[in-house]
């Protein structure tokens, strides 16, 4: 009898745990490809971030530190891009245009900056306008710190929603007890600005003694995916986890996404991180991937250019070299599957005015994807 209720006890803890996961642990590589991968702009290192201009012409960020522009075939770098600390993860990362750019003209770019206090560098935000191929008319809105040596988590990716506030992730920077749960201190966290940098007074932690203000939410590791959902107008982000765990998030004013006290990966040891994978007053994730796939750029398709994909979430993977297509019923992740498979690491992916879909692969560039679905 005892080894009846014990048998039934592990099942009972199995399935449960099978439930909480609510993920999809396979990856489908489909028979049809409804695409051709065509490469648009050759000879890329490490193309971390990508906008389009209404001119059709796009702004793409190396690493390096490097600012490129490409227009009608032609790629040309640009000038007077900031000093990028450049270690480990950190660089020239992402960039966004505004989205009322024709007429005001303003780009917003994140990178590792080593201005501040301390030595090393730590994640900056700035807008500028694009005049003759330089940057000018340039403005720091936001400098993390204090600044530090380690290489790792910088974030970072920039998206507005659909009322013009302007959303910056910023990764623990490798203090994950220091930084990700103390609202006092930069670092794991998404912020919202007003487009010329100012905090709005409606953010949650707004008169909060010793709080970062900007901070929007909280308990984050390393968000490098970050969209809007064109349906809700939500913010979404994805971020690294450590060994499994990478997570999808939905952004909430003050909500706490847990990290390091509750998490569904371990330490790349395979130690354990916490015994919890989830506690009172901390957001769930509505997908986590096992085993971990770095997740990347993030885009959600609004376009019918590849049959049934509109409304599914494309994710980059950065260790499987692949591109994901997540099918989606709401919140909840119902099929995976693989695309332009060990092409290379996948940094970044974008819909483009034109309905398309644009990829950026590290040591190829960026690839247009072609429908071929008549």
């Amino acid at each position: 009898m005892k080894n009846s209720v014990l048998l039934l006890c592990l099942f009972v803890i199995t399935f449960n745990l099978s439930c909480a996961q609510d993920t999809v642990n396979h990856v489908d590589t489909p028979e049809k490809v409804p695409f051709t991968a065509e490469l648009l702009i050759d000879e890329l290192p490490i193309p971390w971030g990508m906008t389009f201009l209404p001119d059709s012409s796009m702004l793409v960020t190396e690493k390096s530190g490097e600012l490129i522009h490409f227009k009608d075939g032609k790629k040309t770098k640009i000038s007077n891009v900031p000093n990028v600390y450049v270690r480990g993860q950190g660089g020239l990362l992402d960039v966004e245009a505004h989205p009322d750019y024709e007429n005001n003209g303003w780009i917003y770019i994140s990178y590792s900056s080593k201005e501040g206090e301390g030595k090393g560098g730590n994640t900056a935000l700035i807008r500028a306008k694009l005049k003759d191929n330089s940057l000018e008319d340039i403005e720091l809105l936001y400098k993390a710190g204090p600044n530090t040596t380690k290489g790792q988590h910088f974030g970072s990716r920039i998206v507005f929603d659909n009322d013009g506030y302007l959303f910056l992730s910023i990764g623990e920077r490798g203090a994950r007890d220091e930084n990700p749960q103390d609202i006092t201190r930069d670092g794991g966290k998404i912020y919202r600005f007003f487009d010329d940098g100012r905090i709005p007074e409606d953010n949650p932690f707004v008169g909060t003694d010793g709080a970062k203000t900007a901070i929007y939410s909280y308990g984050h590791r390393n968000p490098q995916g970050l969209a809007m959902n064109p349906e809700t107008g939500e913010i979404w982000d994805n971020e690294h986890g450590p060994k499994g765990g990478d997570e999808i998030n939905v952004i909430k004013a003050g909500a706490n996404f847990g990290w390091p006290v509750i998490t569904y990966g371990v330490n790349y040891s395979g130690t354990p991180i916490t015994d919890k994978t989830e506690m009172e007053g901390m957001e769930q994730p509505i997908h986590y991937w096992l085993p971990s796939i770095a997740p990347s750029g993030m885009a959600f398709v609004t376009s019918e250019n590849y049959g049934d994909w509109k409304g599914n979430v494309l994710v980059g993977s950065l260790k499987f070299q692949y591109l994901e297509r997540l099918v989606m019923d709401g919140k909840k992740v119902v099929k995976r599957e693989k695309f332009l498979g060990d092409m290379g690491r996948v940094r970044d992916v974008k819909e483009g005015p034109d309905g398309l879909i644009y990829v950026a692969v590290e040591g190829k560039g960026i690839y247009k994807l072609v429908p071929s679905i008549p």
